[in-house]
């Protein structure tokens, strides 16, 4: 059973920077597929970014440029660097496994992932 949980999150201010984590346990997670979501209130979770495999990284036009995921397969643990934070990036943060293994690009549709964390709250103050 894949287990997955962030951290991370917190208040900042606009044009500051935050660093989430995701710790994969139980997992194939130098064969899969990891995204970043996220839920704002009343608002469909909607995707943030992936980075697949062998490194390809997909990124959410309203991310492009100030967002980065990253991958440490030696600690089961991606990443996801939040900089220029605007009050619109105001979110819970999830991140989320490739229900399939080798996928090439990452997914971007949420039905393609069936591990999920738990999320961090990510508040950006104007």
């Amino acid at each position: 059973q894949v287990q997955l949980v962030e951290s991370g999150g917190g208040l900042v201010q606009a044009g500051d920077s935050l660093r989430l984590s995701c710790a994969a346990s139980g997992s194939t997670f130098s064969r899969n597929a990891m995204g970043w979501f996220r839920q704002a209130p009343g608002k469909q979770r909607e995707f943030v970014a992936a980075i697949g495999f062998s490194g390809r990284t997909l990124y959410a036009e309203s991310v492009k440029g100030r967002f980065t995921i990253s991958r440490d397969k030696a600690k089961n643990t991606v990443y996801l660097q939040l900089n220029s934070l605007k009050p619109e990036d105001t979110a819970i943060y999830y991140c989320a496994q490739d229900r399939s293994v080798y996928s090439n690009p990452p997914p971007l549709e949420l039905g393609e992932y069936d591990s999920w964390g738990q999320g961090t709250q990510v508040t950006v103050s104007s």
